[in-house]
């Protein structure tokens, strides 16, 4: 009897366990879900100024200003970036057609050599022009990439934040990454990416929060971000300016071609 009692015990014990755990995944995955609405989907479209800092380890610095343009389509998402500065990047176009739970499309234009590169999956996780992001942080990494388990709530700086671990089910240029979600704004707050000897390798930041309107909705907005390389000491700080939402782009500004002949209306 008891040891029949000590088995059911054990039972119930790894039931509810289970439960738990299946509870923390499908809880993680939906605050993940706002999170990317909140952080890479605002508004039906968006248009800004944003000028980037290269950091190197000793102080020293690399300016890098371009115009970013995002429209949603669905799920779908399309993104064109124009470098304005400096020389040696002026004119350089980047398109992504982002689709959901497959391979997002990415072109990269390059002045100097006059031609249109296709980005293939394998390079996403690649540097993008230089800084400490990857072509995957800008335009963002899908949700079923990875297993996600809650794993506290805390406060950080002030804000309440949901603590998350993301575990990629198959390989990536991280094994394990921890953020911290504004339960408010349901904005990353902070990021830690680590390699596959559990050290830590990259940390993000959201270093100003700005609330901007459109339309009478207001859109609350990572204005400056840092990305740092914890190995090297290199960082990327970036600041937007200018950020405008529902601003109506039109699909053509989203076609190959603008690389070449990108939309003068959307890119002064």
């Amino acid at each position: 009897m008891k040891k029949t009692i000590l088995i059911g015990l054990i039972l119930g014990w790894i039931g509810t366990f289970a439960g738990l755990t299946a509870n923390a995944e499908e809880n993680a995955t939906e605050i993940l879900a706002k999170f990317q609405e909140a952080f890479f989907y605002a508004g039906s479209d968006m248009k800004a100024k944003v000028t980037m800092e290269l950091v190197a380890s000793g102080g020293a610095k690399r300016t890098r200003v371009l115009t970013m343009l995002r429209k949603n389509d669905g799920r779908n998402q399309k993104y064109f970036m124009f470098f304005h500065e400096p020389g040696d990047v002026r004119g350089t176009g980047f398109l992504v057609w982002k689709y959901p739970a497959k391979d997002d499309d990415r072109w990269i234009f390059v002045p100097a050599v006059n031609m249109v590169r296709r980005i293939a999956a394998r390079d996403s996780r690649s540097s993008f022009v230089g800084s400490d992001f990857t072509y995957e942080d800008v335009s963002g990494r899908d949700i079923e990439a990875d297993n996600h388990t809650l794993l506290s709530e805390e406060k950080l700086g002030g804000a309440d934040c949901f603590v998350l671990q993301s575990i990629p089910k198959a390989s990536a240029d991280f094994t394990k990454k921890i953020s911290w979600i504004d339960k408010k704004t349901f904005l990353p707050l902070k990021e830690e990416y680590y390699d596959a000897q559990q050290t830590l390798t990259r940390v993000f930041t959201a270093d100003k929060i700005e609330n901007i309107g459109s339309g009478g909705k207001t859109y609350p907005t990572v204005t400056r971000r840092t990305m740092k390389n914890v190995k090297s000491g290199h960082a990327t700080e970036v600041s937007f300016a200018n950020v405008a939402y529902d601003v109506g782009l039109e699909g053509s500004v989203f076609e190959e071609k603008v690389l070449q002949t990108p939309p003068q209306k959307w890119i002064q």
